[in-house]
């Protein structure tokens, strides 16, 4: 399209930069479209099924893609027409920490530009196809990752008093762990302790040295965050003296919340109903997904919005799965979208 850019932007990412040639001083938005894809085989079907195996668009970040590039398109046409910058943000690496969105907050490219703002389409099964959603406020959960090692004395399970149970140990762990973060969250903030693997290589008679369990923490809240952690330190420590083990525990920090900044929010989702009529805006819940986004959000007046892919009439197919698929007439919708907040939000473009 003959638009300047910036590769190998945190590794494989692009930035491109569409600079308005009206006069005047606009403001600079950021658009971000994630482009990873996840490592999940396809289920056979669509014509334009994944032709590398194992690995899929599972959370529609090819569109995303596709829909900042005919918003660029777009932008691009009428540059004459405003003044001001947008920022064309396609940023890899969202899906695992540390996350696209941190690396290149870190590297100091974006100085360079100073975004005013920043905003963010990701894709909505549960949402009907055309449908936009809004969150303000703190819309998605923080996420980090909880690594613990259990490790004792193991044995032959006769003999009870020449072991300490590292299967039980780590049993009664998960439930402290979990009771403690559900007692505390219901007076700090929404909180979820998942845990997602719990390992003992032992056997029917044969009681492991080592046991290891993983998970994530979640919520909506980073003071809680931070007590929260500490929290699962000092119990951990404290059954690991009373029990006779070592625990090693390591917690990844992964996102921060993602908090949609609410003066934005109202501005884009009354953009967004001139555009597409009152009937196409709704307001949506928050989830405790987390998303990297949330490292632009920490600098910049932020929005991440969802668009409905859904046919009417079609069954939801959900994000992460191998049967992930949206109904395309919704890219229009995404395209347009993305296109109309930027020219509105950064200049007086009302046409």
């Amino acid at each position: 399209m003959g638009i300047e850019h910036i590769r190998q932007v945190a590794g494989t990412g692009i930035i491109g930069i569409i600079r308005g040639e009206a006069p005047g001083m606009g403001l600079t938005a950021g658009l971000r479209a994630d482009i990873d894809a996840l490592p999940v085989r396809e289920n056979e079907g669509p014509e334009y099924i994944s032709r590398n195996d194992g690995v899929m668009h599972a959370c529609g970040h090819d569109a995303h893609v596709a829909m900042l590039l005919g918003a660029a398109k777009i932008i691009r046409g009428r540059r004459k027409e405003f003044a001001g910058t947008v920022l064309l943000v396609f940023q890899p690496g969202e899906e695992k920490a540390p996350g696209g969105a941190k690396l290149i907050t870190q590297s100091g490219i974006l100085d360079r530009y100073a975004p005013d703002i920043f905003i963010a389409q990701h894709v909505a099964p549960e949402l009907e196809s055309g449908l936009l959603g809004f969150c303000p406020g703190p819309a998605m959960a923080s996420c980090d990752e909880i690594y613990i090692t259990i490790t004792g004395r193991g044995g032959h399970a006769a003999k009870p008093s020449e072991y300490t149970d590292q299967i039980r140990i780590a049993a009664e762990l998960v439930i402290a762990l979990k009771d403690a973060i559900t007692t505390a969250a219901a007076v700090k903030a929404p909180s979820v302790l998942g845990i997602g693997r719990i390992t003992g290589l032992g056997a029917t008679n044969v009681i492991p040295e080592t046991v290891e369990i993983a998970g994530t923490f979640r919520t909506f809240s980073e003071e809680w965050r931070q007590e929260a952690k500490k929290m699962i330190l000092d119990i951990a420590a404290g059954m690991a003296s009373e029990k006779g083990v070592t625990i090693d525990l390591n917690i990844v920090e992964g996102y921060p919340v993602l908090v949609n900044n609410e003066p934005l929010t109202a501005r884009a989702a009354s953009l967004s109903e001139t555009l597409l009529g009152r009937e196409k805006v709704t307001g949506i819940p928050a989830r405790m997904g987390s998303e990297d986004f949330s490292f632009f959000a920490e600098r910049y007046p932020a929005l991440l919005y969802r668009l409905g892919v859904t046919g009417k009439g079609q069954s939801v197919k959900q994000l992460h799965t191998a049967s992930f698929d949206l109904d395309e007439s919704a890219m229009t919708t995404g395209t347009a979208t993305l296109a109309w907040l930027a020219l509105n939000l950064i200049s007086d473009l009302k046409g």
